[in-house]
């Protein structure tokens, strides 16, 4: 798995989680998956990703997205 996978991964996980707590937990949780897709939104316009950085440091394969 290459650091473009993992932050797709990861940011889908993290979509979801928010849903499901929302639905089980709080209302409020939705703000979860408002703020996973506020930061892959400006991700794709920056190129900045904070999650790419730290699976970089955790040593996860280089991709092409997040140099």
């Amino acid at each position: 798995m290459n650091v473009d996978r993992a932050v797709l991964a990861f940011a889908g996980l993290i979509v979801l989680l928010g849903v499901v707590l929302s639905l089980t937990v709080h209302p409020w949780w939705i703000a979860l998956s408002v703020f996973a897709g506020l930061n892959m939104l400006q991700a794709a316009f920056t190129g900045f990703c904070p999650a790419a950085m730290v699976f970089k440091a955790l040593g996860v394969k280089p991709g092409n997205a997040f140099r």
